[in-house]
């Protein structure tokens, strides 16, 4: 029995359950918790491919606003990444066509089973079930788990089975991390598919097969068009290589030509992307502001909100900056995840604003911080110094999960009620204005184009389209104005729907 319970195999499999059990945590959450508009952009995207039908080249979502890209962009073009993961929800949401409906149930086990995956605070029988926001997040949490196998695939491989194990725990564990893996982003796709690329690289160092390598540039590549900051991954891999070879990687002639052909699997699909989204300038979100907008790089703050914060307090919970201490300071022949760490902090440096504003910019810091957590974890060498750092480890989980439960919360459930209202009174295919500090979220709600914002005077809104307006915020002006000049269609205690088109006052 116990010769099973070690094996590292059988170990591997009970991270990846209950990591899954983890996961599925509130999974019954609409678009409206921590980063509701960056995941209702994500959304959008793939509801608009289920309704309309697929055209990856022209993914749309329903901010319509100046807001993203500095003019009206009427066609609702989102140019980002390319849209791989929406095409996956999109997919797999049409392919679903049985969803049980919610309701809360009177056994106590099951009332239980109904309050972990659906958020307390919000009746959801009454909205209907979120089958569509419940795919999402089922298809990154499992990205999310293949990317825990292939943590523990490449700590063995670099450092020994156990630090491979620990590696995939902590990467499944990580309260950050348990989040920000089952939420509606193409992050966790992203970070799948350059951990596959990196560890077939280092197989492929190993091995000198070449196929292994140009898989590898696949997995790179899939990785960069979804999100290209993994970019900073290969610097590892690279690493990796002058380890095994020296020297000698820049006298070998067919060495040389294998990674130009692997550089260019690698990124010739990228900017391939780029170069056919720049045709398309209304449909490209502003992102100069992600580097250094605000001037913040290298000031207090910087440093303060990603290191302090970020990764001191958020996602190391305070105590595990001591096994990671240890994994940082402890000299090897292999600084693999020394290196793989320095690719992050350059990443910190150039993105810089946005990794202060938004703390989703650091998923892709988990792999290498686990790692490094894991490497510090393995020098332990008594059985005191090992259960002390299993104190680290469970302290740093607590505090996480103390301040990682605040990002299940539905703060404002009424854009849920106020949205299922304009489905019912609303057709389709009327834009809407539904003015929500340019937070998209609630717009997603509806399930209509329009302005989540009122940037523009109230004539020309009606007359670029616009025919409603719902808000949920009673003391702005604008729904003062709305009330006293257009028919309103229905008020209540948490919302109003007026029509901006027929009977003006």
């Amino acid at each position: 029995m116990s010769r099973v319970v070690l094996n590292q195999y059988f170990l591997v499999v009970v991270i990846v359950v209950v990591g899954l059990a983890a996961r599925i945590y509130k999974i019954g959450n609409p678009i409206a918790d921590w980063h509701s508009w960056r995941q209702a952009d994500t959304a959008s995207v793939a509801r608009i491919y289920l309704n309309e039908g697929i055209d990856l080249f022209y993914p749309r979502y329903y901010d319509i606003s100046r807001i993203q890209t500095g003019a009206i962009n009427l066609s609702g073009l989102r140019l980002v990444e390319f849209p791989l993961y929406n095409l996956l929800h999109s997919v797999v949401a049409k392919s679903v066509t049985f969803c049980p409906s919610v309701s809360v149930p009177d056994q106590k086990v099951s009332k239980a089973l109904y309050f972990y995956l659906f958020p307390n605070n919000v009746d959801i029988s009454s909205l209907g079930t979120p089958c569509f926001e419940i795919i999402g997040r089922v298809v990154s949490i499992v990205f999310s788990l293949i990317s825990t196998v292939l943590m523990f695939l490449i700590g063995r491989k670099l450092y020994g089975k156990w630090v491979g194990i620990l590696a995939a725990f902590l990467f499944a564990f990580i309260p950050y991390n348990i989040y920000f893996s089952r939420v509606i982003l193409p992050e966790p796709m992203s970070v799948a598919f350059a951990l596959a690329g990196l560890y077939l690289f280092i197989k492929f160092v190993d091995s000198e097969n070449k196929w292994l390598l140009y898989l590898s540039g696949a997995g790179f590549a899939i990785s960069f068009l979804i999100k290209p900051f993994t970019v900073f991954y290969l610097i590892p891999a690279f690493y990796y290589l002058y380890l095994k070879n020296g020297k000698s990687v820049f006298k070998e002639g067919s060495l040389l030509i294998r990674i130009l052909i692997f550089i260019n699997i690698s990124f010739a699909p990228f900017f391939a992307w780029r170069i056919w989204i720049n045709k398309y300038p209304i449909g490209i979100p502003h992102f100069d502001w992600m580097f250094n907008g605000d001037g913040i790089r290298f000031q207090p703050a910087f440093w303060y909100w990603i290191f302090g914060e970020r990764i001191g307090k958020l996602i190391l919970g305070v105590w595990s900056v001591i096994p990671f201490y240890l994994g940082l300071t402890k000299l090897r022949n292999n600084l693999f995840a020394h290196f793989w760490m320095l690719g992050i902090v350059l990443y910190f440096f150039v993105v810089a604003t946005a990794n202060v504003r938004h703390d989703y910019y650091q998923i892709i810091l988990i792999p290498p911080l686990a790692l490094m957590v894991a490497v510090g974890f393995s020098t332990a060498k008594s059985g005191l110094e090992k259960l002390a750092l299993t104190a680290c480890v469970i302290l740093a989980i607590l505090i996480g999960s103390f301040q990682v439960k605040e990002f299940y919360k539905i703060n404002h459930p009424e854009i849920l009620v106020a949205g299922k209202a304009v489905k019912r009174l609303i057709p389709r295919d009327f834009l809407i204005i539904a003015p929500y500090n340019g937070d998209t979220a609630f717009l997603y709600q509806t399930e209509r184009f329009g302005w989540p914002v009122v940037d523009e005077d109230f004539k020309d809104m009606i007359a670029l389209g616009a025919g409603y307006f719902v808000a949920v915020n009673f003391s702005d002006p604008d729904v003062v104005y709305v009330e006293k000049n257009f028919r309103v269609l229905e008020k209540t205690d948490q919302y109003i729907i007026a029509d901006l088109l027929q009977n003006p006052k």
